[in-house]
């Protein structure tokens, strides 16, 4: 295994950072995977707390013959300048930069031009399906994590869960502060873009940003895919759930046979070890530094060499 500094989105406002990581093989051509990280900025081994899940993905499936771009994130390098444009959407923040990656690929004399895949994790599982139709034309999505639903109704649900494990007097005040919250998305859809860009959230996101990806559901996508795909889940993720994402894609998916499912006992939101399986607990959770499971890596691998 060797590693190949690169730089993706190059010549645009925008470059960033990138490893590439390529199995050991002379004049072979190998089958390769772009990796999507979840919500806001980070960087390129997707760090979270003390874990580098993109980092252990990237090294064992290099160690299997795939070969593995990683990136920082958009918002990760530029998040001060971008967080001042008013149209910033889910394409500017991640859309682009993983439809550039791919194209890195197509021009490297080590990649196999037929055999380029996406992993998206958590929101770019998400944006996985809606990545491949604006120009990642994959041989085939691999969702880590994901969700067809809404972010807005992910964020809400989550909030939920929180309330329901608090004691009675917190859970009375959380809900007044979450139904403050909910109501921040009311008439989300009705509005026109430039209301939208003109609303103010939180923390400065625009209701544009929920607009405009809420008017691209992954299940519109998912619905027209032809290729494979691989969804995989943690038994112990409480940031994604079973019934609500997991269940949810079969439920969309029930009459296509092109789709894998997996759950993995144990494992978290990061398909790591489960430690505490409290939402309320999530940064001692990821505090703890951990590696991705290793049948997991197995099993990507394995599906990858096998399409």
């Amino acid at each position: 295994m060797f590693e190949e500094k690169v730089t993706i989105s190059e010549g645009t406002k925008y470059p960033l950072n990138g490893m590439l990581t390529i199995p050991n093989g002379d004049n072979h051509q190998f089958p390769a995977v772009v990796l999507v990280q979840g919500s806001g900025p980070s960087n390129m081994d997707a760090k979270v707390g003390n874990n580098t899940p993109f980092k252990d993905i990237a090294d064992g499936l290099t160690e299997k013959g795939i070969a593995v771009p990683r990136y920082d994130k958009r918002t990760f390098v530029y998040g001060k300048v971008m967080k001042n444009d008013v149209s910033m959407s889910v394409k500017e923040e991640t859309i682009e930069d993983a439809i550039h990656a791919v194209n890195l690929l197509r021009k490297h004399p080590k990649i196999d031009q037929n055999k380029i895949f996406i992993i998206g994790h958590s929101f770019g599982g998400m944006l996985a399906p809606r990545i491949d139709a604006e120009g990642g034309d994959f041989a085939g999505i691999i969702i880590m994590a994901g969700s067809p639903r809404k972010l807005e109704e992910i964020m809400m649900s989550q909030n939920e869960t929180l309330i329901n494990s608090l004691n009675k007097f917190l859970r009375w005040i959380a809900k007044k502060q979450v139904a403050a919250f909910s109501k921040k998305f009311e008439n989300l859809y009705t509005m026109t873009d430039d209301e939208a860009k003109a609303k103010k959230l939180f923390g400065g996101v625009r209701a544009y940003y929920f607009k405009e990806m809420g008017d691209h559901p992954a299940s519109e996508y998912l619905t027209k895919l032809e290729k494979p795909i691989f969804i995989l889940q943690g038994e112990k993720d409480f940031q994604a759930t079973i019934k609500d994402d997991f269940e949810s894609y079969k439920e969309i998916l029930y009459h296509k046979e092109n789709v894998t499912y997996k759950l993995y006992p144990n494992l978290n939101h990061l398909f790591m070890p489960s430690v505490y399986g409290e939402i309320m607990k999530v940064k001692k959770e990821y505090s703890v530094p951990q590696k991705v499971d290793k049948q997991v890596i197995e099993d990507i691998a394995d599906w990858i060499l096998a399409n």
